[in-house]
């Protein structure tokens, strides 16, 4: 395209006719707009059908550039007018340049004249300026004479406290000072020398001194508008006028300072002084005061409480002084009332984390926590209905800060731990003294064995969680939760206290002092049982949210009161064993078997402990009495375990389990008001003496095998031993039915079901004993 576009002006430039001084810009132009009309046509006619229409595109295309130049035409002759106007401007300007330029010279040869006839005045100028000077001087004398007459009398208006008058001329002997410094600093032409300076200050010293005391006098009176309002309030409002006074003079100040140029006056030495700020820094410092004379030996113990309830009586009277009396005496922009109480938070802020960082007792710290969170927020202080929108507008902030709450809440805690386990020691120091008196322990409404060792631990439990929940919730979970560690931390020393009190026992068992033995180990489990109780009842007073807030490892007490219950029921057992040991001996011997003794001793001491069993609260009881049956029974089947009766013929083993089962009935006589009586024979001991018997009693030995089949279903903690010392006691089975038994229950030996409490694996089977002989043939 390109090359054709470059041939079709070659081609047009080969057929014009050459002119000249013809500018290449144009020529250019030409030749691309030839190019771009050549270009339109090879594609417009690019077949000979389309050449008919030739006309029309011929027609338009000279339309078009008729409309063009017309455009043109037009364009130009605009530009051409707007040249012609600007030349005409530009003669204008010419011209009127010329007439500047004439004046110019003009003016600089009357300047010049004019230059040379001031000089001749330069002489009457410099004695103009020193008639001023000495004009000034002669007005300013009696002023200046008058000076220490105006200090002194001034100093005596502020001793007798006429503080409006003493302001007054106050205020005019700084004017004077004023007026002087600045004359002399325009007659030295705005360098006024250091010597000048000092000349002025040392003569008007006794103003500076006038300040400082008409201040000291000022901010008297305003530290003192609580009790001159109730008195005499004008002092106050005097001293509130000098104080807008003085602002306003600063403010004026500043903006004439701010606002001239190089001829405003300098401001005054002293200036501003913000008395404003003054006043409410005087007004902190007022109510500050109030809490510096406070020591640490006044506040203690029950003077801290007196002392935050003297600050609440102090603080809401001067604020009622200040909402009804001063508010009135100051401009409304003053919000005093705010003021005041912004103040007095500030303050009691301060005074109250010096006072949390005393070493303070668990009262004390009460009472600054609900001073804080409940009395200070109260309708009785600054809840009350005209204070809360000055409240809500001031935005103070918490008393004491989170982490102060936080701190001052552990530090109670531990004041409570510390006074908690020094009574839960006590208490069972008192306990331990009680087990050894020579009478029997105290039974309550109910007739249980009860000591007071849990009615003091529950009382002051519940006690510091209600005195806790005064304060909140939170203390109240963090107290329950101190007090659950150290009722575990107690019940551990209780178990241990168990123990050795067992030991003791053991020791000395004639000794008289503990004939009483069993009758506290009772009361002991009753006790536990009370504590449980108390120890839910704390832990369901706990919020859910506390959970989560505590590091340690949460409290188990009622795993600790668990393992107490269970050393003490096995003590409770051990006594019972020891009970009875003397009497089984001579259980399951000949003699019994001829005249069934001692089996009715063995049911007197058992009658005699399970009447003590009564006295224990439920559900240890049920659990005594059913430890005591499986001991029974246990014993009982330890005893015939030891081969102490073999039987010689069918009538002995026909007598000896006869002889069981009317010991099982004299046994279940005993137990007859247990739960576990009507219970599956799996789960009750005594159902296991009548299966021996009847295994005893069994007539034919070839069925011995489907017996013991089914006493291994029964009771599959069973072994082999023990079937085999049952099968020895009988007396009667051969060698290879022995054999056989041994080994279907070797064969058979089930796996003990979940739930099951096991019997045999608590009999020990004595080795058997074996004759020892010689042989009567040579070994081989």
């Amino acid at each position: 395209r390109e090359m054709c576009n470059d041939n079709s002006e070659q081609n047009y430039s080969e057929h014009m006719v050459p002119q000249p001084e013809v500018w290449p810009e144009v020529e250019r132009a030409e030749c691309l707009a030839r190019g771009a009309a050549l270009k339109w046509a090879s594609g417009v006619f690019c077949r000979p059908e389309h050449l008919e229409r030739l006309s029309q595109y011929r027609k338009r295309e000279s339309q078009r550039t008729a409309s063009i130049h017309t455009r043109l035409k037009s364009m130009v002759q605009s530009y051409l007018e707007g040249v012609g106007w600007g030349l005409e401007q530009l003669r204008e300007a010419r011209t009127e340049l010329r007439e500047v330029s004439r004046d110019l010279k003009k003016a600089g040869l009357e300047s010049d004249q004019n230059t040379e006839g001031g000089r001749s005045l330069e002489r009457l100028r410099e004695v103009s300026a020193n008639h001023s000077q000495l004009l000034a001087a002669v007005s300013n004398l009696p002023r200046l004479y008058s000076v220490r007459s105006m200090v002194m009398e001034t100093e005596r208006l502020v001793e007798s406290r006429r503080l409006l008058e003493a302001h007054a001329k106050l205020m005019d002997l700084e004017y004077l000072q004023d007026d002087i410094l600045w004359q002399l600093n325009k007659a030295a032409g705005g360098a006024l020398s250091t010597e000048d300076q000092e000349v002025v200050a040392k003569y008007f010293s006794g103003v500076r001194h006038l300040v400082d005391a008409l201040g000291k006098e000022l901010w008297a009176v305003v530290s003192s508008a609580l009790a001159l309002a109730r008195q005499n309030p004008t002092p106050f409002v005097s001293a509130v006028r000098i104080v807008e006074r003085e602002e306003a003079l600063d403010q004026t100040l500043l903006e004439e300072r701010g606002g001239g140029g190089g001829n405003s006056r300098p401001l005054p030495l002293g200036r501003p002084r913000c008395w404003r700020a003054c006043f409410f820094k005087v007004l902190e410092e007022a109510v500050a005061a109030r809490f510096r004379s406070v020591s640490y030996l006044h506040t203690r113990g029950p003077g801290l409480a007196g002392h935050l309830s003297a600050l609440q009586h102090g603080i809401m009277a001067d604020l009622a002084t200040v909402r009804h009396l001063l508010e009135h005496c100051v401009p409304p922009h003053y919000k005093l009332t705010g003021a005041y109480l912004r103040a007095s938070h500030c303050c009691l802020h301060a005074h109250l984390t010096q006072v949390s960082s005393w070493d303070l007792e668990s009262g004390e710290i009460f009472a600054v926590l609900n001073w804080v969170l409940h009395i200070y927020n109260s309708p009785d202080m600054m809840g009350h209905p005209e204070l809360v929108t000055e409240m809500e507008r001031e935005e103070l902030g918490p008393l004491i800060s989170t982490e102060g709450l936080e701190q001052l809440q552990c530090k109670y805690v531990q004041s409570v731990r510390k006074s908690v386990s020094e009574w839960m020691h006590k208490a069972l120091q008192v306990e331990l003294q009680d087990w050894q008196r020579d009478q029997e322990p105290d039974t309550d409404h109910e007739g249980f064995y009860q000591t007071s060792l849990p009615t003091i631990i529950t009382q002051m439990l519940e006690e510091n969680a209600r005195v806790a929940l005064m304060i909140g919730e939170s203390l109240r979970d963090q107290t329950i939760q101190m007090g659950l560690y150290e009722m575990e931390n107690l019940l551990n020393r209780f178990r241990e206290a168990l123990v050795e009190f067992g030991k003791e026992h053991r020791r000395d068992l004639s000794n008289s002092k503990n004939k009483f033995y069993l009758h506290y180990l009772l009361a002991s489990i009753s006790n536990c049982i009370i504590l449980k109780k108390s120890t839910e009842s704390l832990q369901q007073q706990q919020s859910s949210q506390s959970a989560g807030q505590f590091t340690r490892t949460p409290p188990n007490p009622l795993a600790a009161l668990d393992r107490a219950v269970r050393r003490a029921c096995r003590l409770v057992m051990d006594q019972l064993l020891l009970d009875l040991k003397p009497f089984l001996p001579g259980l399951l011997t000949r003699p019994w078997l001829a005249q069934g003794d001692p089996t009715p001793k063995l049911c007197r001491v058992l009658e005699r402990h399970l009447e003590l069993y009564v006295r224990v609260r439920p559900p240890c009881r049920q659990r005594l009495q059913e430890e005591a049956q499986w001991l029974m029974v246990v014993e009982y089947v330890r005893a015939l375990m030891q081969k102490r009766l073999v039987c010689r013929s069918g009538e002995e083993r026909r007598q000896l389990a006869q002889q069981m089962l009317q010991d099982d009935q004299l046994f279940r006589e005993i137990f007859h008001n247990l739960e576990g009586e009507g219970s599956a024979p799996e789960v009750n001991p005594l159902a296991l003496l009548p299966v021996l018997a009847e295994f005893i009693r069994l007539k034919d030995p070839n069925m011995l095998t489907l017996e013991v089949s089914g006493l291994a279903a029964k009771y599959p903690d069973i072994s082999e031993e023990h079937v085999s010392v049952l099968l020895e006691i009988r007396g009667d089975v051969s060698r290879d039915i022995k054999g056989a038994v041994l080994d279907l229950l070797e064969q058979s030996a089930p796996p003990l079901p979940v739930g099951y409490r096991p019997i045999f694996t608590d009999i020990l089977v004595p080795p058997s004993t074996m004759a020892f002989c010689l042989p009567t043939a040579k070994c081989a």
